[in-house]
């Protein structure tokens, strides 16, 4: 793995009293200079809870030092960068866990605004439920060039699967609070930080290890959908590689292919005949070929074929 430590010194933490800081932000980046903007939405927290940030830079070249360094200075901002390399999300993850000091680590993307009070409910909602892992929703923000039925289906907006007895299974690191004491010396799988999932299969693994997780609606952060995923390709492509990592799982906990297919199939039909039954309706003929898209990705991964990546950079 490349090492995530070579450009440590590039921009050392703004002076803070590290033995009282609470939380320590992460965000990993890949030439966006919409980091600034999720910078500046940091420095207007309400208050409450003391934090620091970490940003792990995936780029083959140490491209947002600048833009970092200058963040620092003009907002004030407590931030240790790291220089993460390789193009793959899961090394900028883990160069993250591996910097963290504060109890807990929170994740926020490159892109996305947190509102004053994000950091703070998911901190009280973690001391007062006791949880490992918090998550918050996320809420998509579309162009006026996006097509009407994706804002209407609102397909990027998400938030934790709660199952029938409020059980929460796995999740995302796009808005998320976590204990360090959990994560322990549990690592983001490289082997999926380019084609996705590495998170989903992130918070399983905690899960399963007995690790409580939990959600809390107010903690909503707001993330741009980019033009060239605002559209039926990609959002199908996507569903099927989330069936894939589903897959991963199962294989994981023991199941074979036949068993994997015995669940699958029948719904991949069954979405199959509902988007010819749902042609009158713009929005859910698609959910349905999304829908459907998701349980081929398992079927696919259940016999072999190679994840597919649609974020490889």
């Amino acid at each position: 793995m490349p090492d995530a430590s070579a450009d440590d010194a590039a921009v050392a933490p703004a002076a803070a009293n590290s033995a009282a800081t609470q939380v320590d932000i992460c965000i990993c980046t890949f030439q966006r200079p919409s980091l600034r903007r999720t910078l500046e939405s940091l420095i207007a927290l309400d208050g409450g809870v003391r934090f620091r940030v970490i940003v792990a830079d995936n780029d083959d070249t140490p491209s947002a030092r600048e833009l970092v360094a200058q963040a620092q200075d003009e907002l004030g901002l407590s931030i240790t960068y790291r220089h993460a390399p390789a193009r793959n999300i899961s090394v900028a993850r883990n160069a993250c866990l591996d910097a963290v000091e504060a109890e807990f680590m929170a994740f926020i993307d490159d892109d996305e605004i947190a509102p004053p009070h994000w950091l703070r409910l998911l901190f009280e909602e973690a001391q007062a439920s006791g949880a490992d892992v918090v998550f918050g929703p996320v809420k998509a923000v579309y162009g006026s060039d996006a097509p009407a039925w994706v804002v209407t289906g609102d397909f990027h907006s998400f938030q934790p699967v709660i199952g029938a007895g409020g059980e929460i299974e796995t999740g995302y690191s796009s808005n998320v609070l976590m204990r360090r004491s959990a994560v322990g010396a549990l690592r983001f799988d490289p082997a999926l930080g380019r084609a996705g999932g590495e998170d989903t299969f992130f918070f399983a693994q905690m899960h399963e290890a007995g690790a409580r997780l939990g959600f809390c609606p107010g903690a909503m952060v707001e993330e741009p959908t980019a033009p060239a995923r605002a559209n039926l390709s990609w959002l199908t492509r996507r569903a099927f590689r989330s069936g894939q990592t589903h897959a991963r799982l199962l294989r994981s906990r023991g199941q074979g292919a036949l068993a994997i297919t015995a669940g699958a199939l029948p719904k991949a039909l069954y979405c199959g005949f509902w988007v010819i039954g749902s042609l009158y309706s713009p929005v859910r003929w698609r959910k349905n070929v999304i829908r459907g898209a998701l349980h081929v990705g398992v079927l696919a991964r259940a016999w072999g074929l190679a994840d597919l990546e649609i974020y490889g950079r």
